[in-house]
């Protein structure tokens, strides 16, 4: 359900992203973990913002038997906002990637009415994770 494509020592677990894509999804999702030169290079080719960012998400073309999509972390940005924020690197990247998913479900915090907000803190608050990235981000 999950193609991990690892390009950092960041350990991850599998099982219980495969588990929080099941509550959400049936389709495949392909997850890169990476640098943040690697999504800086990204980020600029494909929205033209020449920084590194925290996630990155690209739904793919809705066909049958497509994956949903790809979700990009970058491992630096995981590191940093844990230790910013007092709790863990595998706390930190389930936000990011619960944030991710979100997007390639047709979620988009810029525009909605505060709909994937309420999505992810309904995820936030079944995982007992931190607060979530929109809630930090607001405040």
């Amino acid at each position: 359900m999950i193609d991990i494509d690892n390009k950092t020592s960041l350990e991850v677990n599998k099982q219980f992203l495969q588990k929080i894509v099941a509550s959400v999804t049936k389709k495949e999702i392909e997850l890169v973990i990476t640098s943040n030169d690697e999504i800086q290079k990204i980020n600029k080719e494909y929205r033209n913002i020449d920084k590194p960012t925290d996630v990155l998400s690209f739904p793919y073309e809705e066909m049958p038997m497509s994956p949903l999509g790809s979700i990009v972390i970058s491992q630096d940005f995981v590191i940093s906002k844990s230790e910013e924020l007092g709790h863990t690197q595998e706390d930190e990247f389930t936000l990011l990637f619960i944030h991710g998913l979100l997007h390639l479900l047709g979620y988009d915090h810029e525009i909605d009415n505060g709909q994937m907000r309420q999505e992810e803190e309904k995820l936030i608050l079944q995982l007992k994770l931190p607060r979530s990235l929109i809630v930090r981000t607001e405040g």
